[in-house]
């Protein structure tokens, strides 16, 4: 059974960390001998001498080290559990469960974690990366709160957060970047697709153009680059996340007159705004308000 109190060990480590009963009176707000009979109450519960006096100068006795460090870590943990008490009593979830299409800035997305992870520290975040459908699947399926998603959700709420530009690309040394003229669409009926396959379980490809006749599927974005790299295709890639390997001259945009830039409308999607949490709530005004609308 734990004889010694929250309230001592708080005030003990006080009196560790400012010098002496004095300084800890004014940090703690306590009397000075109120410090004092808290101390000498600990001390003799544990049968330990744990604070020195030498002409007026205050200091840990070994044992006081050492259990100052104890101290550190149950003030600590006790403060954590009345974070979480006091999350629970103003309505806060514990998890929120977001569902991100994988062409999404991570960025953007990573600010925003950031800002709400210093505001709810002890809010557990799970993060599930898709593509296409995938995270509106989740989002129907009760398995996330939030989905950012290219497709607006009409069973749900939608709101459009913003575009984001695809481009048609290629290793540069592949083929139709080395015509030495405009890339026809007839050009491109002779060379391979990489798409990008669809998480969700109907799996639509209605992503690559319709005039390919050779495809492979990618399961993410990460892969389809590496494809382009090695040189067995072409792709519509996010520009923002292809635009490294264009300056480093790994990557070429295709010299297409037309239909070499799409753009596309991403959606933040939710089942009912009146059930989000408040750190949910937070996590979505703080990507509000960092994203622009077009990248």
């Amino acid at each position: 059974m734990v004889r010694s109190t929250v309230q001592q060990w708080r005030m003990f480590k006080a009196v560790a960390e400012h010098g002496g009963f004095h300084q800890a009176a004014e940090v703690v707000f306590k009397s000075q001998s109120s410090i004092h009979h808290a101390v000498y109450k600990m001390e003799n519960t544990l049968g330990v001498q744990l604070v020195s006096v030498e002409n007026r100068k205050t200091s840990l006795t070994p044992a006081g080290e050492q259990l100052l460090q104890r101290i550190n870590f149950l003030l600590s943990e006790a403060e954590r559990m009345e974070s979480v008490a006091l999350n629970y009593q103003a309505g806060g979830e514990p998890t929120i469960n977001i569902a991100i299409d994988n062409a999404f800035p991570r960025d953007l997305l990573y600010k925003a974690l950031a800002i709400v992870s210093q505001e709810h520290p002890l809010v557990r975040i799970e993060l599930m990366e898709t593509v296409l459908s995938g995270a509106d699947e989740l989002l129907s399926a009760g398995k996330a709160e939030i989905a950012v998603s290219p497709f607006m959700h009409h069973y749900h709420l939608s709101e459009d957060i913003c575009n984001i530009t695809f481009v048609a690309v290629a290793a540069q040394s592949h083929p139709l970047n080395q015509l030495g003229r405009e890339v026809t669409l007839e050009d491109l009926k002779s060379y391979r697709q990489i798409v990008l396959q669809d998480s969700g379980q109907k799996k639509i490809w209605g992503q690559g153009w319709p005039g390919s006749m050779q495809r492979w599927a990618a399961s993410n974005i990460t892969i389809s680059i590496e494809l382009l790299l090695n040189g067995f295709g072409f792709a519509w890639l996010p520009k923002h996340l292809v635009t490294p390997y264009v300056n480093s001259g790994q990557l070429s945009p295709l010299a297409l007159p037309r239909c070499g830039c799409r753009s596309m409308m991403y959606y933040l999607n939710y089942a009912d705004a009146e059930k989000l949490g408040p750190v949910t709530r937070s996590f979505i005004e703080h990507l509000r308000h960092l994203i622009t609308k077009d990248i």
